[in-house]
């Protein structure tokens, strides 16, 4: 009967396990709607600020910002985005694997003597990252940016690595970070941030009023150097949103398989119980019947 009471404590445990994993992918779930529906306000702040700067691209006047400036690349800083928390499956994972892989080709695109400054958002990234002796690269933590920080932590930190291109600290900013497609599906990301890619903004240029007369006030490359800022702030804040959109997909897809597993283990559990209670039901009624015959 021991082997019953250990079997009947296991499968205690794991319905246990299996209630907990469940609640969590719930929370994971919300918290990952939440993200999306974030993503969803901000597409029409960004698809207006890449309008008005498309729309004075496509006019004749010739623009100049520190912002587009391309210089020779000796400094990149990578920032890098993981998670705070853990129990989000190989979401940490791929984003340091990519990192590699984005830090081989910068040295093969720059030359082996670029210095690299991986900058980590999120205490599992800081942590992995400090555990690694590797001279090929610094690692600098700023405080107070994580994945809980609000809009004006961000703002602060676009701020500082604006100005660290501006200074020349940088010579080039880079985020890697998790794209969010689905909640099953990620892709490992590097955008450049700065210097701004003039290539991109062409792209959202209106060629529609090329040749129609704007009169801009104050001037057109006032506009363009103060627009241009806002642009970065919302790469920067869409970046991150969507990063913590693909932690919380990760961790659904993780809470999910470990439900799974645990509802196959109680099965299996349940299943190994029940024989060994029939079986010593037999053995009981064998004993019971063996005594009758006896007297």
């Amino acid at each position: 009967m021991s082997t019953l009471r250990e079997l009947k404590s296991r499968i205690g445990s794991v319905s246990s396990t299996e209630k907990t994993t469940s609640a969590m992918k719930m929370i994971s779930s919300a918290k990952m709607h939440k993200f999306t529906s974030q993503l969803q306000r901000l597409l029409p702040y960004r698809n207006m600020v890449q309008g008005v700067i498309g729309h004075l691209l496509a006019t004749d006047v010739e623009y100049s910002s520190p912002l587009i400036n391309v210089r020779e690349v000796k400094k990149v800083a990578l920032v890098a985005f993981g998670s705070d928390d853990g129990l989000c499956g190989a979401f940490n994972i791929y984003v340091s694997k990519f990192l590699l892989k984005t830090l081989a080709a910068t040295r093969q695109k720059f030359g082996a003597n670029v210095a690299i400054t991986i900058i980590p958002v999120g205490k599992k990234m800081a942590k992995a990252l400090q555990g690694i002796k590797n001279p090929d690269f610094e690692v600098r933590t700023v405080e107070g940016v994580n994945t809980r920080s609000n809009a004006n932590q961000l703002h602060d930190f676009t701020e500082l690595l604006r100005g660290c291109f501006l200074d020349g600290t940088y010579d080039q900013v880079n985020l890697v970070y998790m794209h969010f497609k689905s909640t099953s599906r990620q892709i490992p990301t590097c955008e450049q941030m700065l210097p701004v890619s003039y290539e991109a903004l062409m792209s959202t240029a209106d060629r529609s009023v090329a040749n129609l007369p704007c009169i801009f006030e104050p001037d057109a490359n006032s506009i363009f150097n103060s627009v241009l800022p806002l642009y970065i702030r919302s790469m920067m804040q869409e970046v991150f949103t969507e990063s913590c959109a693909s932690e919380q997909a990760s961790r659904v897809m993780a809470m999910q398989t470990a439900s799974d597993n645990a509802k196959e283990l109680l099965d299996e559990l349940n299943l190994e119980y029940n024989k060994l209670r029939q079986q010593g039901i037999t053995t009981e009624l064998l004993d019971i019947l063996g005594g009758q015959v006896e007297r």
